[in-house]
């Protein structure tokens, strides 16, 4: 076996997301999405490993990170739809994993011009 697979031999799907799901529920989330969307055995265009490789990355972060924190970027990564340890890295690099989007008020577009149609014309 390379030595590049080597250590990853003693991690299985249950391990990752038993580490994950002591982390928080966001994480566990996280590393279950990425685990189905990168399933063995991999297509050519994927290595084997590169779904464990993401996960084992972003519980590493757990180092440097709170576990607090780190569940509180896989949250705001799966509202951001991503599902890459570079994200989650970014996320908490940056400081973004609390800061949340501001809720529209009311349903209308924030820009108004005769040239936008809005979703009432595509029905």
């Amino acid at each position: 076996m390379p030595s590049s697979h080597r250590r990853y031999r003693d991690w299985t799907h249950e391990r990752i997301l038993r580490e994950a799901a002591s982390i928080g529920d966001d994480t566990a989330a996280l590393a279950e999405i990425i685990l189905r969307s990168r399933p063995h055995p991999p297509s050519r265009a994927q290595s084997p490993e590169q779904g464990f490789r993401s996960c084992i990355g972003i519980l590493g972060l757990r180092k440097r990170y709170s576990a607090e924190r780190l569940d509180a970027a896989c949250a705001k990564a799966l509202a951001l739809g991503t599902r890459s340890y570079s994200s989650v890295a970014a996320i908490l690099k940056n400081k973004q994993e609390s800061k949340t989007a501001p809720q529209k008020a009311t349903d209308q577009p924030s820009l108004l011009h005769d040239n936008i149609r809005g979703p009432g014309y595509y029905h």
